[in-house]
């Protein structure tokens, strides 16, 4: 992905922090400094700056960064990978909002929870719908529902072997 964004110099300071301590995996408090359409920056150490690209938000599509984040928000980021001839780091936050298999936990088949409609299959095939932002599940389809609308949804099945939760609108 070719993007275009200001970069400020970077002290020695920052250079040696990126070369020698920054590690893949290595989960960091941030600030969000900045937020574009394709990923929000986030300052962690003292001043580096990283990009958390929108697709390493959530397991959720999500349109926006700002549906997750705001500028000065304090957030929890985990290190995905270290650019060492280009002095940058590259942030991920969806690996720290739980597995699928810790989330389904807090909900029980035949139970009517909230949910927020993430997307609607074109071919009217069903309505993804997001439980917490690292769970989603499939409704079957119904007229009128559009992205980021709350519903109340029923739980029909959980199948978890194939990481799948079967829902119905009932809002």
């Amino acid at each position: 992905m070719n993007f275009k964004y200001e970069r400020k110099e970077l002290g020695q300071d920052k250079i040696n922090w990126i070369q020698n301590e920054a590690k893949q995996g290595e989960i960091l408090e941030g600030t969000v400094k900045n937020i574009k359409p394709f990923g929000a920056f986030v300052e962690v150490n003292n001043g580096v700056v990283g990009l958390l690209h929108i697709e390493d938000i959530s397991v959720s599509r999500i349109k926006s960064p700002e549906e997750r984040f705001k500028v000065g928000q304090n957030i929890k980021v985990m290190i995905k990978s270290v650019d060492k001839n280009l002095n940058r780091i590259e942030l991920t936050h969806k690996e720290l909002l739980g597995t699928w298999e810790e989330n389904i936990l807090s909900y029980q088949e035949g139970e009517k929870v909230q949910g927020t409609v993430k997307e609607v299959e074109k071919q009217k095939n069903g309505i993804f719908i997001e439980l917490k932002p690292n769970l989603v599940g499939l409704a079957e389809y119904k007229e009128g529902y559009e992205y980021g609308q709350k519903v109340d949804v029923y739980i029909k099945k959980i199948v978890k072997d194939k990481k799948k939760i079967k829902l119905l609108i009932v809002s």
